[in-house]
This record gives structure tokens, C-alpha cells and sequence, in this order.
């Protein structure tokens, strides 16, 4: 049995949960009411079947935050479960409003109310799940490492148990090698996180040990809570040529706060999805996660009709990345995106 489902670290969860409430955009400590979003377009050609057997199914979402890249994970698992199953699956859809302690809440709700499936979008939610249950399904999905998100130590692809999903992880060396190709001439990048996002500080060490070995000198500029973004971002403009963001749920949802100072100072961002690079971001090496998302809606059909043992499924990855630039920051900066960039469309 994997460590997650010793006693010790689900109690190791829990805490961390606290420790990570302090790092969100704000939101409510209440659980808050379900959302009625519309029926997602069936975007993606995807037969239709029925699971044949009379059954319907509840399938809880639990999203950490609102921002461009979880909503579109959100509605491309939506899409494809409803395209599978038709009318057999209902969905009960809640959003934490940026607030770890409230996944939790989230989900001893769809345990106590014996779902049939959690999809847990965002590493809080992920891990807030993982707590609450080691029996229903539990798929992920905008989930950058499972190892460093469930505290596997010998993970190798497949989580085991209950737990399955998708990972939002994009070639890290090849974001690094982005910085590169736009700044050659830089000598410091500043790397920017959420200090209580796991899988922040995971991608900043793997992009920072990437950067110094082309030659730049590196620095990590954590932040606790969203109050204090202001004055590290402030901070790193003054001693660096580049700045780094990952995929950061803090980040992702308080661009604008980045843009306000790294424009006026003249400081590029480079960021890890298209999201951030659209706030705020001259440049990212992206994935799709509305496609993501739909990748996620065919696990949980596969499991929910019987057709897959979850703890057999290994992590799924996604199988694109897209270079694109964003045209109105890298005209502000006088920047002429290399060959091969898509514009990421206003």
C-alpha cells in the first residue's frame, strides 16, 4: 500500500491544508453553494455510449479556483463525460474559491453524500480528496507531479489505490530553453512562486537548475500570500533582466498584479501556461486544458461503466505543447518574438 494511505500522512495532509490557506486569493471558509454552469459544447467528436446497464452516476467536481486554465480543465471533463454517458451522469460542481481548507470541506461533503466519482481539479483539491477518502474514485486533473502532490516517494507513473488522473506538466527544460531563445543576452532571472503550492517550488528548482546550467544566474522570490506578490515581484524587477512563473494557481490568479509593475519597469515574464502568459506574460510553452480536462472525462467513464480499475490506470500526460507569445506585451517591450511562437489571441 503506498504511503499516502498510511494513517501518518493523511494527517501530514491536513496540515498542510491549514499551512496552504494562508497562500489564497481570499474566499470563503464555507463550503459554497454549487455552481449551475452551463451544458459544455460538444467541441470534441466523441461517440456516445451508453453504459447500457440503467445506472446513473453523480460525479462531484471540486475545483480549487477560478482562473482561465481550471475552468477550461473543468469544462473539458464535463463535455466528454456528458458525451459517454448522456443523461446517466449528473454533476455536483464546486468551487473552493482559491481556499485549501475549503477542498476539504468539499469533499468529506461528496463523501458523506457517497458520490460516485471525484474529479479534484488543482493540487488542493487533489490532496483534500486523498484525505477524505481512500474509497470512491478520485481522478485529477491541472496536477503537475503526483509524487510531489501525494507524497509518494517511489512514484512511477501510476498512483495505486483510488487515485488517477491527468498531469499539466510541461517539458520544464524546454521552458527554460524558451528563456534562451528570447533572452540571450540576459545574466539573472528571477523565479517568482507561491511558497505553498507544492508543485510551484517543484518547477522553479527544475527551471532553475536548468537555467544555470546554460550560464544564468538564478533567484527565488517566494511568496506566502497573495498580499505580499506586489512587493516581491517589485522586488525581483530591481535585481533581474527575466522573470520565470509557473503553473501557479496564486499566480494565475492575480496577473494583473504582475503585469502592473514588470511593464512599467521593462521586465519580461516568461510563464508556464498560456493563462499566466495572457495576464501578464510574454511568452509560455503551453498545453491545451480544455483538452486535458476532456482526456480526464474519458478515465472517469472508462471507470464509472466498469470498462478500467482506476488503480491499475497510470497518470495520463498531455501528448501537445504550444510555443505562443503575447502580441500587445511583447509590442510594449519592443520585443520581437523568435520564429515558431503562435500569438496567444486577446
Amino acid at each position: 500500500m503506498k504511503k499516502l494511505r498510511k494513517l501518518t500522512a493523511l494527517a501530514a495532509c491536513v496540515a498542510m491544508l491549514a499551512s496552504l490557506a494562508a497562500c489564497s486569493g481570499g474566499g470563503s471558509s464555507s463550503v459554497p453553494a454549487a455552481s449551475a454552469p452551463e451544458a459544455p459544447a460538444a467541441s470534441q467528436a466523441a461517440e456516445s455510449t451508453e453504459a447500457g446497464d440503467g445506472k446513473t452516476y453523480v460525479v462531484g467536481i471540486s475545483q480549487l479556483v477560478q482562473h482561465e486554465a481550471l475552468d477550461a480543465a473543468t469544462a473539458g471533463f464535463r463535455a466528454a463525460l456528458t458525451e459517454k454517458l448522456n443523461n446517466k451522469v449528473t454533476f455536483d460542481e464546486q468551487n473552493a474559491q482559491g481556499d485549501p481548507a475549503t477542498c476539504s470541506a468539499i469533499a468529506s461533503g461528496f463523501v458523506s453524500s457517497n458520490v460516485d466519482l471525484i474529479m479534484a481539479n488543482a493540487t488542493p483539491a487533489l490532496q483534500a480528496a486523498a484525505a477524505a477518502t481512500s474509497d470512491i474514485p478520485i481522478l485529477g486533473t491541472s496536477i503537475t507531479e503526483y509524487g510531489v502532490a501525494l507524497d509518494i516517494a517511489d512514484f512511477n507513473g501510476t498512483v495505486g489505490g483510488n487515485i488517477s488522473g491527468t498531469s499539466d506538466l510541461a517539458p520544464l527544460d524546454q521552458q527554460a530553453t524558451m528563456i534562451k531563445e528570447f533572452f540571450p543576452d540576459a545574466k539573472k532571472v528571477g523565479l517568482i512562486y507561491c511558497s505553498a503550492e507544492a508543485n510551484s517550488l517543484y518547477q522553479v528548482n527544475t527551471v532553475k537548475a536548468a537555467l544555470e546550467g546554460m550560464g544564468y544566474a538564478c533567484e527565488l522570490y517566494p511568496f506566502s500570500d497573495s498580499n505580499d506578490l506586489a512587493s516581491i515581484t517589485t522586488n525581483a524587477t530591481k535585481s533581474c533582466d527575466v522573470i520565470y512563473v509557473p503553473t501557479d494557481n496564486t499566480v494565475a490568479s492575480n496577473t494583473g498584479i504582475i503585469d502592473n509593475i514588470c511593464q512599467p519597469a521593462k521586465i519580461p515574464v516568461i510563464a508556464g501556461e498560456k493563462g499566466i502568459a495572457a495576464g501578464c506574460g510574454v511568452a509560455t510553452l503551453s498545453i491545451d486544458y480544455y483538452d486535458l480536462g476532456y482526456s480526464t472525462g474519458l478515465m472517469a467513464a472508462k471507470i464509472l461503466t466498469g470498462e478500467s480499475d482506476i488503480s491499475t490506470m497510470p497518470v495520463e500526460y498531455a501528448p501537445n505543447f504550444t510555443k505562443m507569445y503575447n502580441p500587445a506585451i511583447c509590442e510594449a517591450l519592443g520585443i520581437t518574438p523568435p520564429a515558431g511562437y503562435e500569438p496567444i489571441e486577446a
